[in-house]
Formats: structure tokens, C-alpha cells, sequence
């Protein structure tokens, strides 16, 4: 008989150590953001001592998040483990990106295919071959493994057309011959859709994202410290405003110009002045009126202004210019 899958000689085995012996080839946990799951495939898948998948696919059954990430580094192994747990990545609800970090091999290149986009890292590799497995019988139980083998190798080449194209013929040949693929090549054979760089630049938002996980302000840090900016002082006083200087003033004394002589003259005269000029102001002010009234008076009062006096003679001397005065010496 054909020993493809051997359900009937698994070992029963306590719950936690089967979970134990399960998490040695797969992890699940959460990813940098709640947004994002990841799984870990880096061992080989399944195995001969009854460890199935049956408990990863209840586990990411049990993921709520809105995309998973797969990170494959295995060598392959149990095919129909590998069927189960690509077909559930499919039916999950995520969006589903796989990456081969390191090698996808065998049925770990098939569960490569379940991704909703398939990456390879650099220097990563996946090989695709036929299925093969391990037989003990006659010539009949050989022929009959042979053709268990045919097709699930032709199921498993109906994987890679669904992915690249082409036909089961086709990737049969490919698969015969065990193809070894580099990451621009599986590129090509339309096995991957990207192949990251060797050093990818971050996402446009993932500074973002990186400060709206990590805030300081939690922290009490608000920014750096401003400047300490000086106290105001008092106002500075006003300057008391100037004492205008009073205008010049020319002074004149005419007693300085006189000679005691010519002052006493002048006395003389203000003083007849006043003797001889009436007390009384007089009825009108009309010129003409009071020239008809008090013609004799009015004359004579104002007869001595018209007349020569000796203080006009003492005074000629004040009106004469210096070049006259020169003249008359």
C-alpha cells in the first residue's frame, strides 16, 4: 500500500505536547500593527508522526485581523497538510500576502500560492518537482502507488497554472524535471508577483504610523523648552522737556545817549507840557469841531510842537549820520 498518509498509526498523544510538537514548525502572532497578523512557516510541514494541520487551521480560523502576513522558510513536506492549510488561507476572509523569506520547496511552494500576493525576498528560492513518496508490496501495490502519485502531481501542477498560466502539461514538465527557481525567474514564470530590493524604503505613511504608535506626550514631554524671554523693566523716564530761553530783547535807554543837559531839557519841556495842557477832555472828538470851537486855544496849545525848541537843537546831533557828523567837523 502506498504510504502517501498513514492516519491509521498515529500515536494518541496528550493535547498540550501534540500543541508543542505542532508550534515547531508554525507560529502565529500579531504582527507591528493590530491591523496585521503574521505566520511563521520554518520548519517542514506536518510530519510521519501524526502532528496535522488540523490545529494551525483552527488557529487562523480564530484571526480577526483584516490581513496576514506568511513567511515561508520550509522544505516542504506532508502534501495533504499542505493542501488544508493553503485552501484555508484561501477561504480566510483576510488579504492574504505570502513571502518566501529564505526557501518554498515542495508543498511549500503550493501553499506559496494561496496568497492573495506572493513576494520573494532577495536571494530567496522555490522549487516545484512531482510528488513522491515511500511504498512496500508487490508490482500491483507499486502500479497503483504510481498512479497515486500522477495525480497528485497533477493536482499540485493545477496550482501553478492557476498562479502563472499555462497548462497542466506544461508544468508537469516543469515539475519533472525539479525546477529550481531564483527570485527574477520565478518573476518571470509568473510564480511571484514582486521581488523586494534589497533595501526597501519605508511606506509613505509608515512614519506616521510609527509616531501615532509611539506618542512622547504620554510621557509629559512637550516639545523642546522655549527660550526664557527677559522680564520687562520699567518704562524709562521721560526727559523733563527744555525751558524755552525767552526771545532777546533789545533795551534801549535814551538817558544813556543823553548828556545830563539834554535830559534836564527834556524834563523842562514835559513838564511846560503839562502845565499848559488843558485838564479837561473836550466835548467832541472832531477835529474840525474842536478847531471851530476852541480855535484860539487849540492853536496855541499845539503851536510849541510846531516851533523850534532848544531840545530839538540838543537832539539834531542823535539824527545826523556818521558820515554827516564827520562832515560838519
Amino acid at each position: 500500500m502506498p504510504w502517501i498518509e498513514v492516519p491509521d498509526f498515529q500515536p494518541r498523544r496528550p493535547a498540550q505536547a501534540k500543541a508543542q510538537e505542532t508550534r515547531a514548525w508554525y507560529s502565529i502572532k500579531n504582527a507591528a500593527s493590530e491591523d496585521e497578523a503574521e505566520i511563521l512557516l520554518y520548519d517542514e510541514i506536518g510530519g510521519w508522526l501524526g502532528v496535522t494541520a488540523d490545529e494551525f487551521v483552527a488557529e487562523l480560523g480564530a484571526i480577526t485581523a483584516p490581513k496576514i502576513k506568511v513567511r515561508i522558510s520550509s522544505p516542504g513536506g506532508s502534501v495533504f497538510d499542505g493542501i488544508a492549510i493553503a485552501n484555508a488561507l484561501r477561504s480566510h476572509p483576510a488579504q492574504t500576502t505570502v513571502q518566501i523569506d529564505s526557501l518554498a520547496a515542495s508543498i511549500a511552494s503550493v501553499i506559496a500560492m494561496a496568497g492573495d500576493r506572493v513576494v520573494a525576498a532577495p536571494n530567496a528560492t522555490l522549487m516545484v518537482h512531482d510528488a513522491s513518496g515511500m511504498c512496500l508490496g508487490d508490482a500491483a501495490e507499486m502500479q497503483k502507488m504510481a498512479e497515486v502519485l500522477d495525480l497528485i502531481s497533477n493536482n499540485i501542477a493545477d496550482v501553478y497554472a492557476a498562479k502563472a498560466g499555462g497548462t497542466r502539461d506544461e508544468w508537469r514538465a516543469v515539475m519533472r524535471n525539479e525546477t529550481w527557481y531564483l527570485p527574477e525567474d520565478a518573476l518571470k514564470a509568473g510564480l511571484v508577483d514582486e521581488v523586494m530590493s534589497a533595501k526597501q524604503a519605508p511606506a509613505e505613511d509608515e512614519p506616521a504610523q510609527m509616531r501615532a504608535r509611539f506618542d512622547p506626550a504620554a510621557y509629559g514631554y512637550r516639545g523642546p523648552a522655549e527660550p526664557e524671554r527677559p522680564k520687562p523693566g520699567p518704562p524709562p523716564a521721560r526727559p523733563e522737556p527744555a525751558a524755552e530761553a525767552p526771545a532777546p530783547a533789545l533795551v534801549i535807554s535814551v538817558a544813556d545817549a543823553l548828556t545830563e543837559t539834554e535830559v534836564a531839557a527834556l524834563r523842562e519841556l514835559a513838564q511846560a507840557h503839562l502845565d499848559t495842557a488843558p485838564l479837561d477832555p473836550p466835548a467832541t472828538t472832531d477835529l474840525d469841531e474842536l478847531a471851530d470851537e476852541q480855535p484860539d486855544d487849540w492853536a496855541a496849545s499845539l503851536a510849541h510842537l510846531t516851533t523850534p525848541a532848544p531840545w530839538g537843537q540838543a537832539l539834531e546831533h542823535l539824527t545826523q549820520t556818521p558820515a554827516s557828523s564827520a562832515t560838519d567837523a
